[in-house]
Parts: C-alpha cells; sequence; structure tokens
C-alpha cells in the first residue's frame, strides 16, 4: 500500500488540532492543572511534531497500468 497526500493530509490534520490543543490548555490553563503542565507541553508538542514529520515521507510514483495482453 503507498502513502498518498490525502492519507498524509489525514494524519496531519487531527495531530495539529489535537496538539493546538494541549499546547493551549499548558498556556492558558488554570491553577489547579499546575501539575499537568509539562505533561501537556510534552503531549502537543509530540502531536503536532508527529503530524508535520508525516508531511515529510516520500510519496510512491503512481501505478500506471499494464496491459493484460502483450501483443495487442
Amino acid at each position: 500500500m503507498s502513502i498518498n497526500r490525502t492519507a498524509k493530509g489525514i494524519v496531519l490534520v487531527p495531530c495539529l488540532l489535537l496538539g493546538s490543543a494541549f499546547l493551549a490548555a499548558a498556556v492558558w490553563g488554570d491553577t489547579a492543572a499546575e501539575a499537568n503542565k509539562s505533561l501537556a507541553l510534552v503531549l502537543g508538542g509530540a502531536l503536532m511534531g508527529g503530524g508535520l514529520l508525516a508531511q515529510l515521507l516520500p510519496e510512491s510514483e503512481p501505478e500506471q497500468d499494464q496491459p493484460t495482453n502483450p501483443g495487442d
């Protein structure tokens, strides 16, 4: 199975959305969530980094149809 642009987008969008949500929670969280601030920063950074790194995977070339009967 080849990696294509649609699959990369399906990985990128949720990773960026979830990562930004974790980062926002770490930055604007209240004092009650202070203990989880570093965890939210790590998770947010990992998700955003993973989503962006998925865009660097090389795409395979499109498959070409081969004739079933080479004599035709």
